[in-house]
């Protein structure tokens, strides 16, 4: 059982007050994109998980666990739970999504899984689970799991992980420039916290751009590069400075829109059209700023079996 789930990319991320629990509370605008992952599931004595980067890929590896500690397996282990059945599986992931990039990778891989175990163990004419269980199980996951279920584009708040889905016209061509090494999520949010203390900032309550979602209904690309914001894109810059170079060289090379993806390092650009896109690419690739650079349309369908 395969299945083909998306990166995706933070239109806007407006970061709102540490909670008690230790989150904040969010308001994430997402786009799935057309870079994707693949997660196979066939049956085994015990549950497992082997990794490879996909053809062609520029993707490093080393980094993602084969253990307990891969959100696929884990993914795994609570669709077994749920379904009361051992969790015998072998789970093959084929990564194209960059790794502590900024994108989901992870979070799409334990979508793709619950996914694939679900249709490899559940009853296929009288399944157990449903669409808003695995939204339900992909939640306790992660924040970004369940919009790799859903695909589109969406509104997420709480920390994330409640989705709306947004009305979006036509497509929109995204460049992406990936970094060597990732950067930890927790400490991207650590470091914007500290900023904000440091200057004696209180976070806002965080509320959609009605200029963003505008823009997306009447697939107005201009308006959408206006609108792209990032909160946690300086903590990203002190972190990684040379991330600076990187969006300078897209706006100068002509992006429409440019911002750190969720909490970096990769670096989004928003081009006119596929040929813009092209021209784009090929121009940060020129200058050496990347690890990497891929192009990808969006939106596109959530985790998908194939």
């Amino acid at each position: 059982m395969t299945v083909r789930v998306p990166a995706k990319v933070n239109l806007q991320l407006s970061v709102g007050p540490l909670r008690d629990d230790g989150y904040h509370d969010l308001v994430s605008v997402f786009q799935a994109v057309s870079l994707v992952d693949e997660v196979t599931a066939v049956p085994a004595e015990r549950l497992e998980v082997t990794v490879e980067a996909a053809p062609h890929a520029r993707v490093a590896i080393d980094g993602v666990p084969v253990d307990g500690d891969n959100l696929a397996a884990r993914a795994a282990l609570l669709v077994a739970e749920r379904l009361g059945v051992e969790p015998q599986a072998a789970l093959r992931i084929r990564k194209a999504i960059p790794v502590a990039g900024g994108m989901a990778g992870g979070s799409a891989d334990a979508a793709a899984a619950l996914v694939a175990c679900a249709r490899l163990w559940d009853d296929r004419e009288d399944p157990l689970l449903t669409r808003d269980d695995l939204l339900e199980i992909g939640a306790l996951l992660g924040s970004d799991v369940p919009f790799a279920l859903l695909g589109g584009t969406a509104v997420g708040v709480g920390r994330g992980e409640r989705l709306t889905p947004a009305l979006t016209r036509g497509t929109f061509h995204w460049v992406f420039a990936t970094a060597d090494g990732g950067l930890s999520t927790p400490a991207v949010y650590a470091e914007c916290d500290r900023l904000r203390a440091a200057r004696g900032e209180r976070a806002p309550w965080p509320e959609v751009s009605q200029a963003l979602m505008t823009a997306l209904a009447t697939g107005d690309v201009k308006g959408l590069g206006a609108a792209l914001d990032n909160d946690l894109q300086p903590a990203a810059l002190l972190l990684r400075p040379a991330l600076r170079r990187t969006l300078a060289t897209g706006r100068d090379s002509g992006a429409i829109g440019a911002l750190v993806s969720g909490s970096g390092p990769t670096c989004a650009f928003l081009a006119e059209s596929e040929e813009h896109g092209a021209e784009l690419a090929e121009a940060l690739d020129d200058t050496g700023v990347a690890r990497s650079v891929v192009r990808a349309q969006g939106p596109f369908p959530g985790a998908t079996i194939i």
